[in-house]
């Protein structure tokens, strides 16, 4: 029993010797070769929505394995996949709950407020559904009252002029100076693309936003004319005078990065014939923020309008259909349009209309 023991521990001994003998030879030839390591392998774990983005964002664990370097190099290939897309409101878009993306995290930049002129972006943007806003749009319509086609036209936009603020992807901060302005006609398709009537607006609109918060300060002038086609077709038609020179209080909140809430007050310290001084306008546009791509994103947009003139009666707007947003937060709209209240076109200010159809808008 002895000698078999020692046999056996020394056939043992020598094949671990040789063993090590070997692997010391493919050592030698193949110089700093490690065929194995300790590394930290990310493990997906339970994974966390943003409720902005309705996304998904993955959570991990951390725990030790094995790998090659063939392994290593697949690890890090797809560790460098991201397909979580880059919000495009950095400071909104946090991730609620124990899971943050430090890249979602909120920047203080408000040390680093510089002057800009001529800005790409604006603070303040126009109203989804304001009959009035400036903007590049097109809307084709049934007004139900007098059972015509109408297509409403706005040839305008709004720019940023001077910045004192910093700018932050998709919502910049600061005092901003704008210019706004529009020509807004009505041509009847029923009667050979007739021009029935044209307001023309110009604003300076003074803006401060500070985080989910903006506010307004604007004059604008806007003044209202009628068609010369429709001049000859109603010969006993009188037109106003309709004229008026505002000062405007408004303020814009998002409650949420999907949601924009606004109200505003307007008092015409100049107010000519067929206008009066005071006029509310309220609203809400809802939205998915950030660039949207080629597939583009639903839309709602509501808003109310109301006026001392027609004894604050107006009108309510309601639009809903697609979006696409770009980098600089212009927005291109396509979709349905529901109009009811008193007319836009300010020449027939107390006539009731009803539109329904379908329009495009570009926003600023």
């Amino acid at each position: 029993m002895v000698f078999g023991r020692n046999v056996f521990c020394q056939i043992a001994l020598g094949s671990l010797l040789f063993h090590v003998a070997s692997s010391t030879m493919v050592a030698a030839e193949a110089p700093g070769w490690k065929p194995y390591r300790k590394v930290y392998v990310p493990v997906p774990a339970a994974s966390v929505a943003t409720p902005q983005f309705f996304e998904e964002i993955p959570a991990s664990r951390v725990h030790t394995d094995i790998i090659s370097d063939v392994e290593l190099d697949q690890l890090r290939a797809s560790c460098c996949q991201d397909s979580f897309v880059q919000p495009y409101i950095a400071s909104e878009q946090y991730v609620e709950g124990p899971f943050v993306d430090s890249r979602m995290a909120p920047i203080d930049q408000s040390c680093c407020w510089t002057t800009e002129l001529l800005p790409a972006d604006v603070i303040w943007q126009s109203y989804w559904a304001g009959a009035k806003e400036p903007r590049i749009s097109g809307t084709v319509f049934q007004e139900t009252g007098d059972d015509l086609t109408l297509f409403d036209i706005t040839l305008g936009g709004r720019t940023s002029i001077w910045r004192y603020g910093y700018t932050q992807a998709g919502r910049p901060q600061g005092w901003e100076l704008q210019l706004e302005g529009a020509g807004m006609l009505r041509l009847n398709l029923d009667h050979n693309w007739d021009f029935e009537a044209v307001d023309f607006r110009f604003g300076v609109p003074l803006i401060y936003g500070n985080g989910d918060l903006q506010w307004k300060f604007a004059y604008y002038h806007l003044s209202s004319h009628v068609g010369d086609e429709f001049q000859e077709r109603n010969p006993m038609f009188e037109r106003i005078n309709f004229s008026r020179d505002t000062l405007v209080v408004g303020a814009s909140f998002f409650p949420r990065p999907v949601w924009r809430w606004y109200a505003e007050i307007g008092w015409a310290f100049y107010a000519d014939e067929g206008t009066d001084p005071w006029e509310l306008q309220f609203g809400i546009d809802f939205a998915r923020p950030g660039p949207t791509g080629k597939k583009g994103i639903p839309f709602l947009a509501v808003n109310g309008h109301l006026r001392e003139e027609v004894n604050f009666g107006g009108n309510l707007v309601a639009q809903a259909g697609w979006l696409w947003r770009g980098n600089t937060g212009r927005v291109l709209r396509t979709g349905l349009h529901y109009f009811n209240g008193k007319s836009n076109q300010f020449e027939f200010y107390n006539n009731f209309e009803q539109q329904i159809g379908w329009g495009i808008w570009q926003d600023y």
